[in-house]
Parts: C-alpha cells; structure tokens; sequence
C-alpha cells in the first residue's frame, strides 16, 4: 500500500448548486437585517402595535400618602413642660379611650434625655417623657402607631379618684422622638376566671389559676396597662421576691401608705387567693418570679 494520501474526492454538481443556494438566502437575510436598522423610524419588534392590538399605556404607581396625622418638626423646650411619671397628676392628658383594645406591638422610648408628649397632635405640646426616671415609667407600652406620630400609655393620672377620673393615662409622641421596638409579648389577667397568662406570639403560658385581687371597697383597677418598673423592695410581706409596678392606679384610692400615689401592682404575699388585697395582685413564688423577668414596657390588660 502506498503512504501517500488519497486524493480528495471532486464535488459534483448538485453540491455545488446547494452551496449557492444556501449563500444566496444569508446575503439576503443579512441585507434586510441591515435595511431594518437603518430605516430611521425602525422600532423593536416587540414595541410594535397594530390596529387590532394596542399595547396597553402603564398604569403610574401612585406614591403612598402618609397615615394619621401630620408631621410636626417643631422644636419644643420640653423640660419646661410638666413631666408624666408615677407621680403626675395631669388633667391636661386624656385617659385611654378603648381600655380594652389589643396593643399596637411596640414599646417607645425617648432618644434624648427628654421629649415633649402630645394630648393632640394638631395642638401643642402638653406634658413630656424622659429617657431615664428613677421609678420607671419612660418605657412605655405603644396602642396605636402612625407614620410620624404614636399613642402611648403613661404613667401618672388625669386626676385623683376623689376629683375626676383616675383612669389609664396616656400620650401622643412624634415617631422622630423614640425608640421604636418591637415586642410579641402581653400579660392577660382574668378576675373572673381567676387566671393569668402570658401570651408570646400568639402562644399562651398559664402562669397563675388562682390569686389575691382587691376588695369591692379597694378594687383591682381594669384595663390595659404596662409594666413599668420592677425591683426588689423593703416590704416585708413580699418576703424577697420582686414587685412588678403597673401604670394603672387605684380606682377609689388617693393614695396609700402614706404616699400620693396609689399603684397597681402584681407581687408575692402569703395571702394569695381571694378578693383579699388594696387592688394589687397578690401571686406565689412561681408567678411572681416569672413576671418580674418581663421587661419593661410589656402590655397588660385585666379583664373583669
């Protein structure tokens, strides 16, 4: 056999014929790919409409209009306007309207040492909050937030029993002013049932089914409150075990135990079961101990 390749084979004539003719079509989808192009009023395909289909305008996005009430950048001297603690008496602050509602699932808290606090947000200022209070209080529980503006619980009252309505008080605070922070977590008391339960998102632990509550002459005040400070404290029927302060006072009382205040609160006592109490909720050992590692700010509601 010889080493030399073999010479190729000739191309016949149909071959060539069909080489032609492919050449022929690509010069000619080339030329109209090109022609198209160049013609100056030329559009895509795609953005091409016909009399039978017309391409549809897009509908604008509308830009989302602010809820609630209006913003309000003013600057206030809020240090010279009456504070909202514990101790306050503030007819200027109107008490919760709807004591029985849900939470909004917030706390607030202020972000400068002081901020002015609104019975209206289309008026002026009436009252403030602080940043830091030795007796609590400036974490307070959110009911309703807007945009630029949220209602709070706070602590202090409208009035004394003896001279209005003693009910939860509470505030309006611009957005700009807090710390907004978001909580699952409320308390639910039950006077009737004899429970208490903590309820976090949206699952129930029953921490109590029995428990001191007040008397018909000292009732335990209803509706929604917050914790608003816990601590340990000197009295000797809590034996220890820490007092966990609400922001809701006394129905018929002034003030107690020589003090100008007359404070809801739940805390151990020995005596824990009955309508035995000045309208705090008397807890064992258990109970107690677990409410007092809720923080501050925590919604509580009790129900009749």
């Amino acid at each position: 056999m010889s080493t030399q390749e073999h010479p190729p084979r000739r191309l016949g004539m149909r071959a060539w014929v069909l080489i032609g003719v492919i050449g022929v079509l690509v010069v000619v989808i080339a030329a109209t790919i090109v022609m198209t192009w160049l013609r100056p009023d030329a559009e895509p395909i795609a953005a091409r409409a016909t009399a039978s289909s017309p391409l549809s305008t897009p509908t604008p996005t509308p830009t989302p209009t602010p809820t609630g009430f209006p913003a309000n950048a003013g600057v206030y001297d809020a240090a010279a306007l009456p504070e909202a603690n514990v101790f306050a008496v503030l007819p200027q602050l109107p008490v919760d309207p709807t004591p029985q509602a849900p939470f909004a699932g917030y706390t607030a808290r202020a972000t400068t040492d002081i901020v002015p606090v609104w019975a209206d947000p289309l008026g002026e200022p009436v009252a403030s909050l602080r940043r830091e209070y030795r007796y609590g209080g400036t974490t307070v529980a959110v009911i309703e937030k807007q945009d630029d503006w949220v209602r709070v619980l706070l602590t202090g009252r409208q009035s004394t029993p003896s001279t209005g309505d003693p009910a939860q008080l509470t505030g309006w605070l611009r957005t700009a002013d807090v710390e907004l922070a978001l909580t699952d977590t409320t308390v639910e008391v039950s006077l009737s049932a004899r429970t208490i339960d903590i309820i976090r998102a949206g699952v129930v632990e029953r921490i109590a089914t029995d428990f001191g509550w007040g008397t018909d002459q000292t009732p335990t005040p209803i509706g929604r409150t917050f914790i608003h400070l816990s601590e340990v404290t000197s009295f000797d029927y809590t034996r220890g075990f820490p007092v966990v302060y609400l922001s809701l006072q006394s129905p018929t009382l002034d003030g107690f135990g020589g003090q100008d205040v007359a404070i809801t609160a739940f805390h151990y006592h020995d005596e824990h079961s009955g309508s035995i109490s000045n309208g705090c909720l008397r807890l064992d050992e258990a109970a107690i101990t677990t409410l007092a590692g809720l923080p501050e700010g925590t919604g509580v509601t009790i129900r009749p």
